[in-house]
């Protein structure tokens, strides 16, 4: 097997530019691991809501209409968290750093316009749940729990690091 020549420090890309738009283009936004997991077991303790509301800016993930809460669950590389999910491209860096700027800079638009209309904002990062920082589910789950009964305000949760 012969290796591919390495350009300026980095192996080229094993698939052309065409395939890796496909793949990348098929990574789900909607129903990943970390959201259905979150779901279910909110919805395990009692927990109803509707799901990617389209009348709601940035629709949301999972909307909590009695509790007058939202929930966005991120995608650490999609959103541009700072965690060891995260890692900028190494190819097309410009393109990247300009798609997660303005996945964040949508982020922020749509967190101000639901919080003017008076919903407590939740963000579960996907580090939470996945990866070697991620924290046990019962312990995001009753965080959770405990911020829809009785907190005021919006709520972050990510890895333990």
């Amino acid at each position: 097997m012969q290796i591919p020549e390495r350009k300026q420090g980095r192996l080229p890309d094993i698939v052309n530019r065409e395939t890796r738009s496909r793949m990348m283009s098929g990574i789900k936004g909607k129903d990943t691991k970390p959201e259905i997991l979150l779901r279910t077991g909110l919805h395990r303790l009692g927990f109803r809501y509707r799901l990617h509301a389209r009348n709601l800016p940035g629709q949301p993930d999972i909307v909590l209409a009695k509790w007058r809460a939202i929930i966005f669950v991120h995608g650490c590389f999609w959103h541009g968290h700072d965690c060891h999910l995260f890692k900028m491209p190494s190819t097309r860096t410009e393109f990247w750093r300009n798609k997660i700027a303005g996945n964040a800079q949508r982020d922020s638009k749509a967190i101000w316009q639901l919080a003017n209309d008076g919903w407590r904002i939740g963000t579960i990062w996907e580090c939470a749940l996945k990866g070697r920082t991620r924290r046990q589910l019962k312990d995001v789950l009753r965080q959770t729990k405990h911020w829809l009964k009785h907190g005021s305000g919006n709520l972050v949760i990510s890895g333990t690091e």
